[in-house]
């Protein structure tokens, strides 16, 4: 199976550096007009896909509906691949984070394997519903080509436990409207092939 993953395109909190997790929020004028140029580019050099999956959160779905049009496929969401949950700091800059916060941002709370901001998800707990979303896809998808509309944050994990490990986890980034291409099968028992560093930070 071929995975295609695009991160959504551009909201407001993007634009001034905010947190959004699992904040709902929609694209900025600057987001829908990217999405629209890069689903003519696409159709333009995309081979075909046979589904357009996409994460529930309105980013997300807003990016996908404008492919779909495209496309001519339907969208159909999958809860695993929804973003990160940094709990209290939603909706901040990191400037405001370090200074409501300041304990948790001097232990680097949001880069720590096992832990996580209050009321927010571990990475770990992302690269778990992350995997086991992938795991499910390629077990009933095996020859399909499926694009895929997401986050920045489980862009970061299906690269790392695809590919690409996860020395540089926390330094490589897609960017809004970016692309990402991974191959899956079930040789060897998964199409996961990394796992996380055991040593519980970076």
């Amino acid at each position: 199976m071929e995975l295609v993953v695009i991160r959504h395109g551009e909201t407001q909190a993007n634009a001034e550096g905010r947190y959004q997790g699992a904040l709902d929020i929609g694209l900025n004028e600057s987001g829908q007009r990217h999405i629209a140029r890069l689903a003519d580019e696409v159709v333009a050099t995309q081979a075909p896909f046979d589904r357009l999956l996409a994460s529930p959160l309105l980013r997300t779905r807003e990016s996908a509906a404008i492919l779909s049009r495209q496309l001519g496929l339907p969208v159909e969401l999958v809860p695993a691949f929804r973003e990160r949950d940094v709990g209290l700091f939603e909706g901040l800059t990191q400037v405001e984070a370090r200074t409501r916060y300041p304990e948790l941002w001097a232990r680097n709370i949001t880069r720590r394997w096992a832990e996580s901001p209050p009321g927010g998800e571990t990475i770990d707990e992302v690269i778990a519903r992350v995997s086991q979303g992938l795991t499910e896809l390629v077990s009933i998808m095996q020859e399909e080509r499926i694009l895929l509309v997401a986050h920045g944050v489980v862009a970061k994990v299906i690269r790392a436990v695809t590919m690409a490990g996860f020395d540089d986890f926390f330094e490589w980034q897609l960017p809004n409207g970016g692309m990402l291409s991974v191959r899956l099968s079930l040789a060897d028992g998964g199409p996961l092939r990394f796992s996380r560093p055991l040593d519980g930070c970076d």
